[in-house]
């Protein structure tokens, strides 16, 4: 019998990867999106005949039974959220209706429609915020540091008492930053790759950031999506951090890009402290023995690797 997916969130970075992910291993792909005025399926335009799209919002718990009760997938991963920590401080309440709400709307809906559901959520390493423990596994106590982080927070734990409460298939991955080329522009990694790419095509002369000493585990977002697909796969549902376990600082992201490049970041790197976030989180690095050790699961694809990766993509497509 043929598997049916759905993937909410599916147009962004790690929906693309694990819609790609899930066809070749012969899925049938179904992925949710909201009704915008600015549609954007650069990320999936390759594999959008292969895929169904639905409209749908994690703000309407009747668009996702009716989604659900069409398509009876037997697993659902909720990508979905309003992911981006700089903008949960301007728009907090928007935040915690779409990242925190919007998985319980989600989880209820498959409690009603189809129990035997399995169900993937995206937690993440912001959760952890002020950190109790370096590094972070499953049993680090949360205290996040952003509207983000306390909503997702909120999502982290609703899937945990739909799993124990209604004995629903609900599992969370405890993701920490992944990257790719198709990371979004607004994320500090790609907005100094595809800067350095800029840069080299004499189309800016300087990239302007905030924190340099800000460390972050940055790992490979097609190694994560694999991840959340083997978590799936599991006899029961439990919880994982995913992780490369090494840490990296802004200044060392500028120092890879830039030397891909040939040049020399400290002549093109200006900061600006309004670029700060009003609260910084620790030293994030996360701990993912127990991924290793229960899913088999590891990183492939390494920090220098990763980054020199995303600057060759950027100067093919800003040389064009």
């Amino acid at each position: 019998m043929t598997k049916t997916a759905l993937i909410t969130g599916i147009t962004g970075q790690d929906g693309s990867y694990l819609a790609e992910l899930l066809l070749d291993k012969g899925y049938n792909v179904v992925g949710m999106m909201r009704r915008s005025s600015t549609l954007n399926f650069e990320r999936i335009a390759h594999i959008q005949d292969k895929i169904t799209l639905v409209s749908g919002d994690l703000l309407d718990e009747a668009s996702l039974m009716a989604i659900l009760r069409e398509h009876r997938p037997n697993e659902v991963y909720n990508l979905a959220a309003q992911s981006f920590v700089q903008t949960s401080w301007s728009q907090p309440v928007l935040t915690g209706e779409t990242t925190a709400m919007g998985v319980t709307r989600l989880l209820d809906a498959i409690r009603m429609v189809d129990p035997e559901t399995r169900f993937y959520q995206a937690s993440t390493s912001e959760m952890f915020g002020k950190v109790h423990e370096v590094p972070q596994s499953e049993t680090t106590p949360f205290y996040p540091r952003s509207p983000y982080g306390v909503a997702k927070v909120y999502g982290h734990w609703i899937t945990i008492n739909y799993r124990e409460s209604y004995g629903l298939y609900s599992t969370s991955g405890i993701l920490f930053n992944h990257e790719s080329p198709r990371r979004g522009l607004e994320f500090v990694t790609r907005k100094v790759t595809y800067g350095v790419a800029r840069i080299v095509n004499g189309l800016q002369d300087k990239i302007v950031l905030g924190n340099l000493d800000s460390k972050r585990d940055w790992g490979y977002a097609v190694d994560y999506v694999q991840a959340m697909w083997i978590m799936l796969q599991q006899d029961s549902p439990e919880d994982f951090v995913i992780s490369t376990g090494e840490t990296h600082s802004v200044r060392e992201l500028c120092e890879v890009a830039f030397a891909r490049a040939g040049l020399d970041w400290q002549k093109y790197v200006e900061v600006d402290e309004r670029l700060i976030r009003p609260a910084e989180v620790d030293l994030l690095v996360g701990d993912s023995s127990k991924a290793k050790r229960v899913l088999d699961w590891e990183p492939r694809v390494g920090f220098n690797e990763l980054i020199e990766m995303m600057v060759d993509s950027d100067l093919r497509l800003v040389s064009g």
